[in-house]
């Protein structure tokens, strides 16, 4: 009777934990609370920028952080809502912060806390190339990809126990695999997320920045920039990004689509 009611909450679990992902409609799951890994992210963020140097408004990187990163959250909301799928920024709260070190990488947490880092400005050139990195992210976080990922990692380094229960019995582990499922730091040594999710993330950003009202064709070019920035040593954000001939082509074939997808919703 044990082995069957554990089948069964299993199950149910599972069912409970199911849904598809805006966009591509790819069924997920996800079994840690988003809400409790949203107040994760807010801890984690503070800890990230008090020992880091932010930089501030008076800067005009980071003002165009800010505005870019504004637009497209607002862009992805809106676009949210008239699917029906506003949930999936329930508490969320977007900031866009600007980091004074040359390493080339973004992330964003859950609940909408970004970070942008100096090195990559160049190579996003424009607004429309720093919309395709802050659409890709944002895409991220909506499409609850560190989630899944974080429930992988539980099941298999926590022995498949909740998130309340590694974070209380082992809180340097969940710290430690939180961190890597968003991709934060420059050190981790593997990848945040599996090509499915970033090709997912990728189509769900050109839909984001052209919803927004920018050049949705400007990720061809800033793919072919970071792709090119390999050959002295492998920019961070290639470590968990991956870029590659297949990928731009795959953002090619997928241009047209983003953009009959974002007309359509206007």
């Amino acid at each position: 009777m044990l082995k069957k009611n554990f089948k069964f909450i299993t199950l149910l679990l599972l069912t409970v934990a199911c849904s598809s992902v805006p966009i591509t409609g790819r069924k997920q799951m996800n079994l840690m609370p988003e809400s409790n890994l949203i107040g994760m992210a807010v801890t984690n963020y503070t800890d990230v920028l008090s020992s880091s140097n932010v930089v501030g408004d008076y800067d005009e990187d980071a003002r165009r952080v800010k505005e870019v990163g504004n637009k497209i959250a607002a862009a992805a909301e809106k676009f949210l809502e008239k699917e029906g799928q506003s949930n999936r920024v329930d508490g969320f709260e977007w900031e866009f912060n600007l980091i004074d070190e040359p390493t080339v990488n973004a992330w964003c947490m859950p609940g909408g806390k970004v970070a942008f880092y100096k090195g990559i400005m160049p190579i996003c050139k424009n607004d429309d190339g720093l919309a395709v990195v802050m659409g890709h992210e944002v895409a991220h976080a909506i499409a609850r990809h560190g989630n899944e990922r974080m429930s992988q990692q539980l099941l298999v380094a926590a022995g498949g126990v909740t998130l309340a229960v590694a974070m209380h019995d082992k809180p340097a582990l969940t710290q430690d695999l939180f961190l890597l499922s968003y991709g934060v730091g420059t050190s981790l040594g593997v990848l945040a997320y599996s090509r499915s999710h970033e090709s997912e993330a990728d189509k769900m950003g050109l839909v984001f920045m052209e919803y927004a009202g920018y050049n949705s064709e400007e990720a061809v070019a800033f793919w072919e920039r970071m792709s090119a920035q390999g050959g002295g040593g492998q920019p961070e954000l290639l470590s968990t990004h991956p870029s590659d001939e297949k990928r731009i082509a795959e953002l090619r074939e997928y241009l047209p689509v983003a953009k009959a997808y974002a007309k359509k919703h206007q």
